[in-house]
């Protein structure tokens, strides 16, 4: 696949959707970090404070390179920021798959190019947070569209200071369990419009469908991406995501280099998908 040429070589291809990372949301990040350690056996690493005064975040990082941030909100936060911040209702809602990010080598020039494919962006703003040893990570992000960040469309990611340091709090991965993330779910209300807009956005071939009757949803996958567009086609668990939250991550499925307990399989384009205890975990989480 183009994503794992483009890893090889350090940087996404020209409009590539390498994932960079996956924001799962919730109130409490200590009871986010022991459903997650309990579905997956993974232990999350403390990733620090944002600069915010809202959210404080843990890192699972992979080796592929991307992450999860499992984002909760700060013990000591103050209201107003919370309520003012961007994914408000998510955290609030314990909601847990909410936003995405993609990295970009510039994204002042990938903001010029999705502006002449007829896409609003947002100019350019560096952010960064404070990890617990000490150590300063600042980055650059911009918004694609009018939608929340990260929602439909992924918001657009560059480091200022080094990378790994953001995906690497101890210097390594934090599983070899998982490679990596092997797609991730949008929910999205209508698969026709959703599709036009991700192939004129990212230049991507037109992608593969099929009807999964596990999640009552007609999904398309983009091939050469980690990206599953999915609309759902009666009562389910998708379309009330929808109707509560609006379009974006919904679910996420991850690649395992070892056996996962089997339950609640989908067959999803040949590939067995086994599907963690939503009830336990609070989100759907899905492993390959």
């Amino acid at each position: 696949m183009r994503f794992l040429l483009a890893l090889a070589l350090g940087f996404p291809a020209f409009a590539q959707l390498t994932i960079d990372h996956v924001t799962i949301c919730g109130t409490h990040l200590d009871q986010m970090e022991k459903a997650f350690a309990a579905a997956t056996g993974i232990t999350p690493e403390y990733g620090g404070k944002h600069a915010n005064h809202a959210t404080e975040m843990d890192v699972v990082s992979f080796p592929e390179g991307a992450y999860l941030e499992l984002m909760g909100i700060q013990p000591d936060a103050d209201p107003k920021a919370v309520t003012a911040h961007v994914w408000g209702k998510f955290l609030r809602a314990n909601t847990g798959p909410c936003a995405f990010a993609i990295r970009v080598p510039d994204v002042a020039d990938e903001a010029k190019r999705l502006n002449a494919a007829g896409f609003d962006v947002k100019p350019p703003a560096r952010s960064g947070r404070t990890r617990p040893d000490g150590e300063t990570l600042v980055w650059e992000t911009s918004d694609i569209g009018q939608t929340l960040r990260g929602t439909f469309f992924p918001f657009l990611i560059h480091d200022i200071t080094p990378r790994r340091n953001r995906v690497y709090p101890s210097g390594k991965p934090t599983t070899t369990q998982f490679s990596g993330i092997f797609m991730l779910v949008i929910a999205v209300n209508n698969l026709s419009d959703a599709i036009a807009k991700y192939s004129r956005a990212f230049n991507e071939a037109r992608p593969v469908g099929q009807h999964d009757a596990w999640s009552h949803a007609d999904l398309a996958w983009f091939e050469s991406t980690q990206i599953v567009l999915a609309q759902p086609t009666g009562k389910s668990w998708i379309a009330d995501r929808l109707k509560n939250f609006g379009e974006g991550p919904c679910a996420l499925v991850l690649h395992s280099l070892k056996p996962v307990p089997e339950k609640d399989n989908s067959l999803w384009y040949g590939r067995k998908i086994s599907w963690a205890n939503s009830s336990q975990l609070g989100w759907h989480l899905g492993f390959e």
